[in-house]
């Protein structure tokens, strides 16, 4: 049984994957084909949500062309995947510069996703406890 689990989860895992590593690369435009046209993204606290792939990208773009990654770490993944539905959870640990400044941001993310033919397309995300200091 745990080795179903596992196969089911390895292509959830890779898309999480490829999202992460194109944002971290500054290249947001790949995003595109892996955020469904009308995913929304829930900011920390549940205070405001941005609707659409749009604003979605418009959020990757501007943080990777105002910072500078130093650092950044993934840990404690989990995945699920029930039928064509599929979360995904991970704490991060980031150090990045803005404006001559440094900060240390902590938080875990909550990524919803949604099985389209082969391929596992993000419908949802909230960023989740998220803390940010100087570094």
């Amino acid at each position: 049984m745990a080795d179903e689990r596992d196969s089911e989860r390895e292509p959830v895992t890779a898309a999480m994957r490829r999202i992460n590593q194109a944002w971290l690369d500054g290249r947001v435009d790949d995003l595109t084909k892996l955020v469904h046209e009308d995913i929304v993204v829930v900011v920390p606290g549940f205070a405001a949500r941005g609707y659409g792939r749009d604003a979605c990208l418009a959020g990757f773009r501007d943080f990777c062309t105002s910072a500078r990654i130093a650092d950044f770490r993934e840990l404690d993944h989990e995945v699920d995947v029930v039928g064509s539905t599929a979360a995904v959870t991970f704490r991060y640990e980031m150090v990045y510069e803005r404006l001559g400044e440094r900060y240390r941001a902590t938080g875990r993310d909550l990524w919803i996703f949604q099985r389209s033919g082969a391929e596992w397309i993000a419908v949802w995300r909230a960023m989740l406890e998220m803390n940010e200091q100087p570094a």
